[in-house]
């Protein structure tokens, strides 16, 4: 099934897409100079392919001026954030000469506190203006920023800001989320109190969301806002190498371990510009609304830096989808205008369930291009969000690409590609995706295999963080001459791919990828635990939910199952609480040792019919045991 090419004044045509495609494969080095030139370089790079030392390696600029200072001549008074509250009536709009000014004095703030060049600052907030300005100020000091998640345990924090050696927090009182305050502030000071001789943090910047008080460290803590108020608005610039990190973000991975990918300066910026205007037919006047939260690589490169160094508008809502009503996200699109709504599979599902009747009664034909990242997004799904939401009239672009791209990879481009329901359908112009088998043999024509991208792209991730040896065997080394994506994928007759999925013990609930060496860790830590497996399953809202196996060292132990909720959410984060959690005698095995995870699954989705050839179990009969207490 595929859909015809939407009306409406795009930039691109197919025969316009085809052309850049063409231009790409004839002659990439050229193709990306042309396309490193929608920068302000400090120093032109005399080439752009990576080679070995990253893209634009002797290149020379800077990704606060990228976004903020190259715009002052032209559009100085033109919006470039909206802020909107959970209150309708609580609004802050700021012009890219009031953007500039706040990064200003943020950037000279964190210089009196001995911010310089290559410090990790690690930003800890809710959805306000500060978040943005945090990470702007702290690239134009040439300082890396990492962003956490607010949904972290403080266990989480701790092992983050460990690992990145981070010398400055910048965080909040609290955060709102309807009538419920989250206790930023308190779950930083928890974990900074975890490992006081491993972390390297001097100094906690507070912001204060609300006027409650919260606890504060002397000679640690400062408010920020006092702070902001005495410091100059004018702040230069750093001068940084294309191939110097822009930022860390954790992700996870199945060693349990968080990975910090960093992401360099120019070939970063080049592709989160380049894919925010391909992909979302960026024009002016555009308002964009990217629902992602800027502790994930989302709102890094679809709030911050895409849209900024494009010159665009940028949409932040604090608030939730049906707070205080259903309704509210429809109600913010009429209210601002929005032109780009880009937002999860999960999200749509929960909306879907409010019925049809809710949208209805708001005016969203101000929307043009509509899209989904995250978890590949059902065809009911997506029928449901073109139609009721998009009038059928929206481009509608299904994006699939990861942390460690950068940036969007495989997807429609409206007016271009036409698309088909469930499918991110093409690579975008210099992508190049190939599949293949369990050995690394290319597979041709229509098939199923191993997602990998040959060849590098400009946003692809430098490393990970004091790790350069785990980002080959991760990366590059499973299937040689190529970048292994984790992913397993279907091409079809049309060359259009349809992503089927992890193929390593990564879990995909609701966008939050989580591995699950992370959740049997943090269970591994409990003396009632002996041990547990963590497995995926379909789950009609957050796209997977998480079912925990766990072999109790006394059965007869009162609420074990709470106890194993207790320990996920204080160690990992309430957002990878389990869906169930099955008290088992033992787990399924291979007579090496090895946790058969396809049973697991397969009994907890209850397809205990074919499960296999059990000869190579330890125990066969453990699988009738599990079969009895998952269905009992």
């Amino acid at each position: 099934m595929s859909t015809p090419y939407r009306a409406g004044a795009f930039r691109l045509s197919p025969e316009d897409y085809r052309a850049l495609t063409d231009a790409a494969q004839a002659n990439p080095e050229a193709y990306w100079q042309d396309q490193g030139k929608r920068l302000d370089w400090i120093k032109a790079p005399s080439n752009a392919q990576d080679t070995g030392t990253g893209w634009f390696s002797d290149g020379t600029l800077n990704a606060s001026f990228n976004c903020l200072d190259r715009h002052l001549k032209t559009r100085a008074d033109q919006t470039a954030l909206i802020w909107q509250a959970e209150e309708a009536e609580h609004i802050i709009r700021l012009t890219y000469r009031d953007l500039h000014e706040r990064v200003c004095r943020l950037a000279n703030v964190l210089r009196d506190h001995g911010i310089r060049r290559g410090d990790r600052v690690a930003v800890h907030l809710p959805t306000v203006i500060e978040g943005v300005v945090s990470m702007l100020a702290c690239a134009r000091l040439g300082a890396i920023h990492v962003v956490l998640f607010g949904g972290f345990s403080p266990e989480a924090i701790a092992d983050r800001l460990a690992d990145s050696g981070a010398s400055l927090v910048i965080t909040a009182n609290v955060g709102r989320r309807g009538a419920k305050r989250i206790p930023f502030k308190t779950t930083m000071d928890s974990a900074l109190s975890l490992r006081p001789d491993s972390l390297s943090v001097k100094h906690v910047l507070v912001v204060s969301v609300t006027d409650e008080p919260v606890p504060m460290q002397a000679g640690r803590d400062d408010m920020l806002n006092p702070l902001l108020a005495s410091a100059s608005a004018s702040c230069p610039i750093e001068t940084m190498a294309s191939t110097d990190p822009l930022f860390l973000l954790y992700t996870s991975g199945s060693t349990g371990k968080p990975k910090g990918i960093v992401h360099g300066t120019g070939g970063y910026l080049t592709w989160a510009s380049y894919t925010h205007e391909l992909v979302f037919d960026h024009q002016a006047g555009d308002v964009f609304w990217c629902t992602a939260d800027i502790g994930w690589i989302t709102g890094h490169t679809y709030v911050v830096y895409g849209p900024l160094s494009n010159g665009g508008t940028v949409l932040l809502f604090e608030g939730m989808p049906s707070h205080p009503k259903p309704g509210r996200w429809w109600d913010v699109i009429q209210a601002h205008k929005v032109t780009t709504f880009y937002t999860s599979p999960t999200a749509i599902r929960a909306l879907m369930r409010e019925g049809n009747d809710v949208p209805r009664e708001y005016d969203l034909t101000s929307l043009r291009v509509l899209g989904t990242v995250g978890e590949p997004i059902s065809q009911e799904a997506w029928s449901w969000f073109d139609d009721v939401i998009g009038g059928g009239r929206c481009a509608f672009v299904d994006t699939w690409w990861q942390t460690e791209s950068g940036g969007i990879l495989i997807s429609p481009v409206p007016g271009a590609v036409k698309e088909k329901p469930a499918s991110a359908t093409l690579p975008l112009p210099g992508v190049n995706p190939i599949l293949v088998d369990d050995k690394g043999h290319p597979l041709e024509g229509a098939t199923e295999g191993v997602l990998c991208i040959d060849g590098s792209w400009p946003g692809r991730a430098l490393t990970i963080w004091n790790d350069d040896a785990l980002f080959e065997t991760t990366y590059l080394r499973p299937y040689p001459g190529h970048y292994f994506t984790g992913d397993g994928a279907r091409r079809d007759e049309d060359g259009y791919y349809w992503i089927t999925g992890r193929v390593d013990d990564v879990i995909n609930v609701s966008g939050h990828r989580i591995g699950s060496a992370e959740i049997e860790d943090a269970l591994a830590a409990e003396h009632a635990i002996v041990e547990s497996a963590a497995i995926g399953i379909p789950h009609d809202l957050k796209g997977q939910g998480i079912v925990v196996y766990a072999v109790a060292r006394d059965p007869s132990h009162p609420d074990l199952e709470m106890l194993a909720v207790r320990a996920i959410a204080a160690k990992v984060g309430r957002y990878a609480v389990p869906e169930k959690v099955y008290i088992v005698p033992d787990l399924p095995k291979t007579r090496s040792g090895k946790n058969v995870r396809r049973l697991m699954r397969k009994i907890a989705c209850g397809e205990t019919d074919g499960l296999g050839d059990l000869s190579t179990l330890a125990d066969p009969e453990i699988v009738e045991v599990l079969i009895a207490i998952v269905q009992g």
